[in-house]
């Protein structure tokens, strides 16, 4: 199975010795991060640093003039990531045998909400995610799909991974994160993704929804769970919390929402880049699912795009309804399978063989392995030993 590590350009960036040492893992490809959202991260080889950190979601690559005179558009990098990061990273792996894909983070933007809080996905009780953009914004639409296409398209790169192509909700940090005090489970965790925006409650208008009661409705489906109810998970958990009528039609309007922007994404994609250019999703095949690997229907997207990478941190049963579409998916479509190998963050390396040969059971064509640059030597060794 072809396998590819995900990388930061500052993880390879003034260390000379990054590139070979990532090639010596086993893997035939890099996923370097072209666009990426605020975080401190750990360089533990490198020998100039030892933690980075990126304030805010930027590119890291020079912008070009699509975006004179727009009022949302990237955000440059500072002082972690100056000039063309992404290019002198790519180039210096790429002299080093490796195929470059770039990783481009689409809807997860704390800045961007910041600076445009009108942009964020807005709860049943009014407040704002300001780390979440809401996709059904016709503006926030457009920024996404050029941004989509202005990183994932960089010289070099044979393929992109999109990230972030979907609905964002209260998962995924933001700053100390404090939310934990109080088990919401995967309903509430839905519920308190739905976004009441001007954009979001015209569309509820168009399902035959008043906005406002929709909202009352949800905080009153919320209620039990703030008292400590559990949650029975699921979207059963979310039509017994919110009625069948109101959760489908929810839905619908945010399904709906998300295949278009995507679709409209791999298109932007797919125009500017080269003939043989490869686009996949960062994809969960629960369509309800918020977040960075976002919820899509398994049939469309992989009508849609190259493949999907399935995140496998949990097991590797999300990889199976994928791998159902085998028969009717394009030709060679990617079912690539990501495991973490960081111990300290959750990864489990040393099992990874046996967590490979389960995932190609299942279905899966490629690896990805999160990442490269954050693992410990001894975390890299056993990935060594498992891709031999």
């Amino acid at each position: 199975m072809k396998a590819s590590t995900f990388v930061y350009p500052w993880d390879v960036t003034g260390d000379p010795e990054a590139p070979a040492r990532i090639a010596s893992l086993g893997v035939r490809q890099v996923t370097l991060a072209a666009a990426y959202h605020s975080t401190r991260a750990l360089t533990p080889r490198h020998p100039r640093h030892r933690i980075v950190t990126a304030e805010h979601a930027a590119v890291l690559y020079p912008m070009d003039d699509r975006w004179q005179g727009r009022e949302l558009r990237p955000y440059a990098a500072g002082d972690w990531a100056p000039g063309d990061a992404f290019g002198e990273a790519a180039t210096a792996l790429a002299e080093a045998g490796l195929e470059v894909h770039t990783w481009v983070v689409l809807a997860h933007n704390s800045r961007l909400g910041a600076e445009h809080p009108d942009t964020s996905v807005v709860n049943a009780y009014g407040d704002r995610y300001p780390w979440a953009p809401c996709i059904a914004q016709p503006a926030t639409r457009a920024y996404l799909v050029d941004l989509a296409a202005e990183a994932a398209v960089r010289p070099g790169a044979r393929g992109t991974e999109l990230e972030s192509l979907g609905w964002y909700g209260l998962q995924h940090l933001h700053a100390h994160d404090k939310t934990g005090g109080v088990g919401l489970g995967d309903a509430g965790q839905y519920l308190m993704a739905l976004c009441f925006c001007p954009a979001c409650r015209e569309g509820y208008g168009g399902q035959g929804l008043d906005a406002d009661e929709l909202a009352a409705a949800v905080r009153a489906a919320l209620e039990p769970l703030w008292q400590g109810a559990p949650d029975d998970g699921g979207w059963a958990g979310v039509e017994k919390l919110l009625g069948a009528s109101l959760a489908n039609a929810t839905r619908a309007w945010r399904d709906e929402t998300a295949r278009t922007l995507q679709e409209a994404a791999v298109a932007a994609v797919r125009a500017a880049a080269p003939e043989g250019f490869q686009v996949l999703l960062h994809a969960d095949p629960v369509t309800h699912h918020v977040g960075a690997n976002p919820g899509v229907d398994p049939a469309h997207i992989l009508s849609v795009a190259d493949g999907v990478v399935v995140p496998c941190a949990g097991g590797t049963g999300l990889l199976t309804p994928f791998a159902e579409q085998r028969p009717s998916r394009r030709d060679g479509a990617v079912i690539a399978a990501n495991f973490g190998v960081v111990s300290g963050m959750g990864g489990s390396p040393g099992t990874l063989a046996a967590d490979a040969a389960r995932a190609r059971q299942l279905g899966a064509t490629e690896l990805r392995l999160y990442h490269a640059g954050l693992a410990s030597d001894a975390d890299l060794d056993a990935v060594r030993a498992a891709l031999r």
